[in-house]
């Protein structure tokens, strides 16, 4: 059995803690709607979220897959690829409200964890992406 050369390194450490963030955001309710017939939990594979969902898996395949192929450099592995997961993730939040709310109001964090949340652990994958994005290429 061959160990990796190659570090982690700090950014990929980033991404893929950010990635289970929003992981863990997407099991919680992204919107609780309180109303006469009780209340109502939403969450993120509920609509556009789900998006962000496979976003933070694609982050964690990334994040390994240099480490599973061996010694040799895995061309994916780009900050590219970083950047486009961070853009997807980013997607997935901001149109999640408009799938079918009609009016998006009341998305404050005592109703909205999820969703908070993983706005918070999509900042961290931006800035992964942007420090992943600034590395010299591996050869």
């Amino acid at each position: 059995m061959t160990m990796h050369r190659r570090p982690v390194g700090r950014a990929r450490l980033l991404a893929a803690a950010s990635a289970i963030v929003v992981v863990v955001a997407c099991l919680l309710p992204w919107y609780t709607f309180v109303g006469d017939l009780g209340a109502n939990a939403f969450r993120a594979f509920d609509g556009s979220g789900i998006l962000t969902f496979i976003a933070a898996l694609g982050t964690i395949a990334l994040v390994a897959l240099p480490y599973a192929a061996g010694d040799r450099p895995v061309p994916i592995d780009r900050g590219i690829a970083f950047v486009l997961l961070a853009l997807l993730a980013w997607v997935g939040i901001a149109f999640w409200p408009w799938d079918f709310l009609e009016v998006p109001a009341g998305f404050l964090p005592d109703r909205a964890p999820g969703l908070w949340l993983a706005v918070i652990g999509t900042i961290g994958l931006s800035r992964a992406a942007f420090d992943i994005s600034r590395e010299p290429p591996h050869r």
